[in-house]
């Protein structure tokens, strides 16, 4: 077997992580804009305030779920160069 080549089950490991970043990702992005959502709905914020609100928690939802591939994805690349 090539020495240069990734095992199957390395590949199988780095789809898992891959799909693991991106749901965790889309779950925090969910959460963040939920949160956004709710404190509109609680303080009664109506209008344009409201519309922004609701612009600042997708991009906010949209900013952290993106951190949160790149921070998952970094760590596993890490841990493969390490051996671990």
């Amino acid at each position: 077997m090539d020495m240069g080549r990734e095992s199957r089950w390395e590949k199988d490991a780095m789809s898992v992580e891959i799909v693991f970043a991106l749901v965790t990702a889309a779950l925090l992005a969910a959460v963040v804009f939920a949160a956004t959502l709710a404190l509109t709905l609680v303080l009664g914020v109506s209008g344009s305030a409201r519309e922004q609100m609701r612009g600042a928690g997708a991009l906010a939802g949209g900013a952290l779920g993106v951190w949160r591939v790149v921070r998952v994805l970094r760590r596993f690349d890490v841990q493969r160069r390490q051996g671990r």
